[in-house]
């Protein structure tokens, strides 16, 4: 349940409490940008969850072997002019033989959507964990 428990961080918008799921010299590639380490991973969070408001994220599990897991996910979130967009990827981690992420890549989509299309609110409820979100 590493995708159930990496949403549930997420969806906390802490960046303190979700670097701490990665190592100390974790690296990272979001999008075009690439960090490394828990510093960076806090101010990109911190960046991130400023401009991307109602935050709402859901995982699920692609596939795993060894130490690393495949993930796809889907949130949603507004920008302070009210725009609303749901955004798509996938994201590629590996960890180190204490649990902690050591590697992060992540690609992602997104798409900008009416308010009345939203279909991600808040955190996942207990019923539904494990239950994948259609992608349309």
């Amino acid at each position: 349940m590493e995708a159930q428990a990496a949403e549930h961080a997420w969806n906390t918008c802490d960046p303190g409490k979700v670097s701490l799921a990665y190592s100390e010299d974790s690296v990272w590639r979001n999008r075009d940008r690439f960090l490394q380490g828990r510093a960076e991973i806090v101010a990109f969070l911190t960046e991130k969850w400023e401009r991307e408001l109602d935050y709402a994220l859901r995982k699920s599990l692609w596939t795993f072997a060894g130490n690393r897991i495949a993930v796809r996910f889907q949130y949603e979130c507004h920008d302070a002019a009210g725009t609303w967009y749901r955004s798509y990827g996938n994201e590629n981690w590996e960890f180190d033989e204490q649990g902690l992420m050591v590697r992060r890549e992540a690609s992602i989509n997104d798409h900008v959507i009416d308010e009345s299309e939203r279909r991600i609110f808040g955190t996942r409820p207990e019923a539904d964990r494990g239950v994948d979100i259609p992608l349309r």
